[in-house]
Formats: C-alpha cells, structure tokens, sequence
C-alpha cells in the first residue's frame, strides 16, 4: 500500500512540466515545439534565458526531492502497519516514488505523456537518496559541460557514473540496495533519451549551451 500510494503521487507530481507552464504562461507557446522540442530548463535557457531556466532547473529538481520525501513518508506511515508491500526491506518506496516521479516528468500524463528527458528531476532524486555520491559525480558532470559546453555530455556522465559510485560507496555511506537498483534504470532510461544526442556527440555536431 505504502508503494501504491506514494507511487501515485509521486508520478501525478513529476507530471507537472513546469518548463512547459512557464512558457505557455511568458510566451503563450508550448516549449515542445519549439527549439530542441525537449520540455526543460536547457530549452527553455534557449527559448526564454536564464532566469526562467534557473527556475526549471531548481523546479523539476524539487519534483524529485519531494516524490522521495512522499516515499519515506509512505514507508514510515505504513511500517509495522502489514499494508506495507516491501515490509521489512528498506528504500523500496522512496526508491520507486523516485523513479515514478522521472517517468511522470518525461512521459506527463497532464500533457499527452510528452515531456522531456528527466534529467533534472533525476539530480533531485538522486541527491535526496544518496547525496554526498551524487554530489561527487555532480561535480565532474558540471565540470564536464563547463569545459565542452555540452549539456548532454553532462547528463550522460551523470547516467554512466553515479550507479558506479553508488556500488563502491555503499557499504561505506550504508545505502540500501534498491538505491543501486534505482540509479540503474534512471541511468539506463536517461542514455536512451539522450540516443540523439550521443549520435550527434558522435558526429560532432551536438548544440553547445550558448549557441
């Protein structure tokens, strides 16, 4: 039951594609149609600037931080209650609150399932769970796109090297293994949205930030 519902809200709140409300609100257009079509805070920088990216970019973060928060709450609500589908196993619904919560940002039921590539919402998940490994790869990922000026470029080393991280810390920080299991598919999930943009990293012809 703790699983049930915290999944539910928390796919119901990623779903709420707060670059795609921001533009219809500013410019009166859907931000999907427009630029790279993707519905998040690296479109809108090219769309609408900085300010309202910013803001996109802290937004879908919080949609991750919160459909976490939803899952621990759920798990404590539920614990010892019997109605709790992973009774006994830590992490199990915070973990799924999470991933639910990535789905509901790039497939929004509020918006004919299209959004965008839930990377944003992904940093948020992954920093309320594990936070200091997500950090870490943060670091190198922000590093990485400074230097190249390519957004994808971070996203991707997000994806490959935060489960990787997470493996080797687990023991030390005392992370449950359905947080492994989450990064996994997230990462996995986001190196196929980003196909496209691996391809044209590929080619050389991937879009810089900035241009």
């Amino acid at each position: 039951m703790d699983v049930l519902i915290a999944g539910v809200m928390a796919y119901l709140l990623g779903s709420l594609s707060v670059s795609y409300i921001i533009t219809k609100k500013v410019k009166k257009i859907d931000i999907r149609q427009i630029g790279s079509g993707n519905a998040g805070a690296t479109n809108t920088l090219r769309v609408l600037g900085k300010g309202p990216a910013i803001l996109v970019l802290a937004l879908d973060c919080l949609k991750g931080v919160i459909a976490v928060w939803i899952g621990f709450w759920a798990e404590s609500l539920f614990s010892g209650t019997g109605l709790s589908l992973f009774e006994g196993y830590e992490g199990w619904a915070p973990a799924i609150s999470g991933l639910l919560a990535i789905f509901g940002h790039n497939w929004p039921v509020y918006h004919r399932f299209r959004g965008g590539k839930g990377v944003a919402t992904t940093i948020g998940v992954i920093a309320a769970l594990i936070f200091f490994p997500a950090i870490y790869v943060g670091i190198v990922a922000i590093l990485a796109v400074i230097i190249t000026r390519y957004v994808s470029l971070g996203s991707i080393i997000f994806a490959l090297a935060t489960p990787f991280l997470l493996f080797v810390t687990m023991d030390h920080y005392g992370h449950p293994w359905p947080y492994f299991y989450l990064a996994c598919v997230v990462g996995a999930m986001s190196l196929w949205r980003h196909r496209t943009n691996i391809q044209r990293l590929v080619n050389g012809n991937e879009s810089k930030l900035g241009h």
